[in-house]
């Protein structure tokens, strides 16, 4: 019995600021894994901005050029916002990166991490639900600006083009759980000057004193009303989650990403 009691003593965590320390190493690790900055594009600007809720979580994000030519753009938020949720996103993360050097079809892509994490989650019932995330995962041929896509419950995306606003919905049911079916790939024809919007869930459902979120309509209106350039609309959607989410806590991961389609085509 005095073994048992002294084992625990030894395994139960009571030094917080090693689990702090933890947390920050962990941290500066998973920021390794993502790009340190948006790649320089012939045919579109692009900008991201990446905050984690308690340093480490489930948001990743990736802009890969393919074999062929193209632009991966992927945005995804593992369940939870934690050491296990970043345990996981970095599994998604290699598989992913995997899977484009052979071949970058969006869907089947999609639907390999789908079994991936179903792989993983069927070896226990506790931890099921921790492999399990969104994912909206495109592929865009610069030359005629289409965009093949696959969007597995992720909050949809945004384009603005003129005054108008389109939604690309999801496709796709949440990962780790049901199958993705062949009809899950979309596509989607950019023209000069549309401004491409993906976020993860964090931004929208960031909430005030009051438990109020500040929602996709305002999301939907600042995206509308901005002029300035890829960063600036960053920095100051940033800003405004920050007033509006004045002393309340910080709950969830956000990730924002921005892709500028104003830079002329190349000829021929």
């Amino acid at each position: 019995m005095k073994l048992k009691n002294d084992l625990e003593k030894v395994i139960t965590p009571t030094d917080l600021s090693e689990k702090r320390n933890g947390n920050d190493l962990a941290g500066k690790i998973q920021q390794l894994l993502l790009p340190k900055a948006p790649p320089n594009c012939s045919w579109c600007c692009i900008g991201v901005k990446n905050i984690m809720a308690v340093g480490v979580g489930g948001d990743f994000f990736e802009f890969a050029p393919t074999h062929d030519g193209c632009q991966v753009v992927m945005v995804g938020d593992v369940t939870g916002h934690n050491v296990a949720a970043a345990v996981v996103m970095s599994l998604i993360y290699g598989y992913i990166h995997r899977s484009i050097e052979q071949k970058c079809s969006p869907l089947e892509v999609v639907q390999q991490v789908n079994r991936f994490l179903n792989k993983f989650g069927a070896r226990s019932e506790k931890y099921d639900h921790l492999f399990s995330s969104t994912l909206f995962f495109g592929v865009i041929v610069p030359e005629t600006l289409e965009m093949h896509y696959v969007n597995a419950a992720h909050p949809s995306p945004l384009v603005r083009r003129d005054n108008r606003l389109f939604e690309l919905e999801a496709s796709a049911p949440l990962l780790g759980f049901f199958p993705v079916g062949d009809d899950a790939v979309r596509s989607f024809h950019f023209e000069k000057n549309d401004r491409l919007f993906l976020y993860t869930d964090g931004i929208s459902e960031t909430t005030d004193l009051q438990g109020e979120m500040y929602g996709s309509q305002r999301l939907k209106n600042q995206l509308q009303s901005h002029q300035g350039d890829q960063d600036e609309f960053l920095d100051n959607l940033f800003v405004a989650l920050s007033q509006f989410n004045g002393s309340a806590p910080v709950r969830d991961d956000c990730t924002a990403v921005i892709i500028d389609f104003n830079r002329p085509q190349p000829t021929a």
